[in-house]
């Protein structure tokens, strides 16, 4: 059976792309949390991890690390997880390539935290800039390639939409406000998948946390009622 060595559900976004897609699309796995920030974090990432971080995916004597290179392993086997037309394949590979090398501002400013909800933090500049270009990316992918279905490509959930599953629960986490329905409509669609309901599930019952992380959301709590 396939294992994957992930973080905090709370917090570790990379490790929800290859997680959501393996419980998806029903593929059996066995699970390892590795909490992030403690003192041996490093020491037990290191034992599974060539590159030193989470996800890991363990096949046997395979060894995958880094989530994007994680799902196109799963797609040898599972092909649905990249569109089947040409076109819209390349698209949703180049925009999960965006997704894993850039929106530095974005994670900076807006950390994943699953658990909370955190109303009225500012966006630095270099967070707005990501913030539009993403919601850019889910506007004209939708537009050319997903009216078929709720996902960017349309009825079937991929890779991209594994890649930018994280960045919905921010969208929900923080309150980002857009008037766009069409941007609206997909974090709904990413937010109330059985998996997703499944990994927030998880975080829920985790009892460690990462300090720097709730300090945010100490600051900037949701309104009572």
């Amino acid at each position: 059976m396939l294992k994957l060595v992930i973080g905090n559900k709370a917090y570790s976004s990379w490790s929800l792309r290859p997680w959501i897609a393996l419980r998806h699309l029903g593929i059996p796995f066995e699970e390892e949390v590795i909490p992030l920030d403690h003192g041996d974090t490093a020491e037990r990432i290191g034992a599974v991890s060539p590159g030193g971080r989470v996800p890991v995916l363990i096949d046997g004597g395979i060894v995958v690390w880094e989530s994007l290179a994680i799902l196109e392993y799963l797609a040898e086997e599972h092909p649905s997880l990249w569109p089947a037309d040409r076109e819209a394949r390349a698209v949703a590979r180049s925009i999960a390539n965006e997704m894993h090398a850039g929106f530095a501002g974005l994670r900076k400013n807006y950390p994943m935290n699953v658990r909370r909800r955190i109303l009225g933090h500012p966006a630095t500049e270099d967070a707005e800039k990501d913030i539009w270009r993403i919601i850019s990316i889910w506007r004209e992918t939708r537009e050319r390639f997903g009216k078929s279905g709720p996902f960017l490509f349309g009825g079937e959930f991929t890779a991209a939409d594994a890649m930018y599953a994280p960045v919905a629960t921010r969208f929900r986490t923080y309150g980002i406000a857009t008037d766009d329905s069409v941007v609206s409509a997909y974090v709904e669609a990413i937010m109330s998948l059985p998996a997703m309901a499944d990994w927030i599930r998880g975080a829920e019952t985790e009892s460690w946390m990462i300090e720097k992380y709730e300090q945010i959301a100490e600051a900037y709590p949701p309104p009572c009622g």
